[in-house]
């Protein structure tokens, strides 16, 4: 179903399902939300097709993607150059010929270092599982000619040397669980699988810090930390199936960010390989220093636009001495929302405080993700709370005041580890609870912003309303501790009307988040899918500084071509 489903989305030419015999074998893992999906044809035809046939699919579809891109950026509005205007030419990329001499040219190079194992896929399934997303609110035309699994960073350096001698995008790709179109690939090139690149490198318990390199996940990191009784661990918790080079890439934060804060504040350095395939080391391994331009926050949050990240050395955390989870139900998202902010005003230092409204409330009943739990349909907040067993107490007994002053009832705790578990993954499993109620052609379009505390309430109650008055069937959730929530719509895009309102509902609270001094993601990251509302946000001085920065890295606009900014 999902090799016919992403065909469908290229030219009438080449309308037909795919088979080849993989000559690659790549570990098997889960693809982020919905990770159940197969990733064959039951009903495929048996034709093999040689790599000059698949390449000249993928170009095919890429030289469409680039025609339906640039014929999109070239209507109104229309801006005004500034100084930071970026003087880069427009991009010539890889012909055919090029693509297919670049292909071998990595084959040689890899066996000329006694690394005979064949890193290169050209499957038709796996070019269309690296280009689209089925949980992505955009998907851009285009497929990339080629899927790389480097096994180091020497590999990956190679990658990036040749193609950029041939001008070849790269597109990297770790846990494929991104939201905004972030890994597709609508110029064509080579995306780069970190899949074999799973490892943790080095552990340092005395200094509480690892190296890691990005394909492994955060919570196999935990994992392992647990198993050999470390007593420590890595505090970002953003979806279950994402790795740690995604999770660099899109700066996320997840449930935790309340109280260890996002990415950013967690990467100590980190090994990049640029465009040209030099590799540079951000910084040392001491927690602090001045010295020199902080390249760190220049990667994070860079969406593999500046380079490919291939190790990093992560700061790790104590485990708390004492755990608590509750959940407390509201009459109203407002005054669930009024609670939260409260809670942040006071100072009660919480661990995570996560809000869901009664619609996805009643979605993960329906999903039965949690049975047999079942929840009240009311707007609820989830807490945690960590810390020694007084200091939980006391932000319990704190937490519950508030609750209670803004109508909260019902407040329930978790009587043990298991039920911690079971409470806490009501949040976790939201979006794929309405990922499992789709039918037909429906798709579901999850987006974020944030806002000040003080304007969260107002927000999320604005925002709720339209979305009702509409007719759409769609949810409030988020984290709310840090100001950042989540709108999830369930939606035909076959039907012209419906994916009309839904676009409208979310321009309008991108422009409202802004009108509030928000941002217009809080850890979606750009992406894709949010490049206009990133003009709208820092305007087209701060927008040209990047793209400065941008062609002083990568002066051909390969890496990663098309997400954050535009291309010249």
């Amino acid at each position: 179903m999902f090799a016919r489903r992403s065909a469908r989305r290229l030219p009438c030419t080449w309308k037909r399902t795919f088979s080849t015999s993989l000559s690659l074998r790549k570990p098997v893992r889960e693809k982020g939300p919905g990770a159940e999906r197969a990733w064959s044809n039951p009903t495929r035809h048996h034709e093999q097709w040689n790599g000059r046939s698949v390449i000249a699919l993928t170009a095919t579809a890429g030289i469409l993607g680039f025609g339906l891109a640039t014929a999109s950026l070239q209507g109104p509005p229309k801006r005004t150059v500034t100084l930071f205007d970026s003087k880069s030419p427009t991009p010539q990329y890889a012909t055919l010929d090029e693509m297919e001499l670049a292909l071998k040219e990595i084959r040689r190079e890899i066996a000329d270092r006694n690394e005979e194992e064949d890193i290169i896929s050209t499957d038709p399934e796996d070019l269309l599982a690296h280009g689209y997303s089925e949980w992505s609110s955009i998907n851009p035309d285009g497929l990339p000619v080629a899927v790389v699994y480097p096994r180091s960073t020497d590999q990956v350096s190679v990658i990036a040397r040749v193609c950029h001698k041939y001008r070849i995008p790269i597109i990297p790709y770790s846990g494929g669980s991104s939201l905004e179109g972030n890994f597709s690939a609508p110029y064509g090139g080579i995306s780069v699988d970190f899949a074999f690149m799973d490892q943790i490198i080095q552990f340092n318990k005395e200094d509480m810090d690892i190296v890691v390199q990005p394909s492994i996940g955060w919570q196999d990191l935990n994992n392992q930390l647990s198993e050999n009784g470390s007593g420590l661990f890595f505090p970002i918790d953003p979806g279950p199936s994402a790795k740690i080079g995604g999770m660099i890439g899109t700066n996320c934060s997840g449930t935790n960010a309340v109280k260890y804060g996002t990415m950013k504040d967690w990467v100590i350095n980190l090994t990049v390989v640029l465009a040209d395939g030099t590799v540079i080391k951000t910084r040392r391994r001491p927690r602090k220093s001045s010295a020199g331009y902080n390249l760190n926050s220049l990667f994070v949050g860079s969406e593999g636009t500046l380079g490919l990240v291939t190790e990093a050395t992560l700061k790790l955390a104590v485990v708390p001495e004492e755990f608590s989870v509750a959940v407390v139900t509201f009459p109203t998202i407002r005054d669930a929302a009024s609670a939260a902010a409260e809670v942040m005003q006071t100072g009660v230092p919480i661990a995570a405080m996560e809000i869901m409204d009664e619609v996805q409330m009643k979605v993960v009943n329906i999903g039965g993700a949690t049975a047999p739990r079942v929840w009240k349909e009311m707007p609820t907040l989830f807490f945690k709370f960590a810390g020694t067993q007084t200091s939980v107490k006391e932000n319990i007994t704190r937490v519950q005041a508030i609750a209670k002053k803004n109508k909260g009832s019902n407040f329930e705790f978790a009587k043990d580890l298991r039920e911690q578990k079971l409470l806490w993954s009501a949040r976790k499993e939201s979006l794929w609870s309405m990922l499992a109620l789709r039918k037909g052609n429906e798709e579901v379009w999850s987006t974020d912003v944030a806002v000040p505390f003080s304007r969260l309430a107002d927000i999320i109650e604005i925002s709720k309303k339209e979305m009702d008055d509409l007719g759409l069937f769609a949810s409030i959730l988020g984290h709310v501790g840090d100001g950042n929530f989540h709108e999830s719509i369930m939606y035909n895009r076959q039907d012209k009307d419906e994916l009309a309102k839904v676009e409208t509902c979310v321009k309008n609270m991108v422009k409202r988040a802004l009108d509030m001094e928000g941002t217009c993601t809080g850890e979606h990251s750009i992406g894709w899918g949010k490049k206009d509302s990133l003009l709208l946000e820092v305007g087209p001085d701060t927008l040209g500084v990047m793209k400065q920065i941008k062609s002083a890295l990568d002066p051909l606009w390969i890496m990663n071509p098309g997400k954050i900014m535009d291309i010249p």
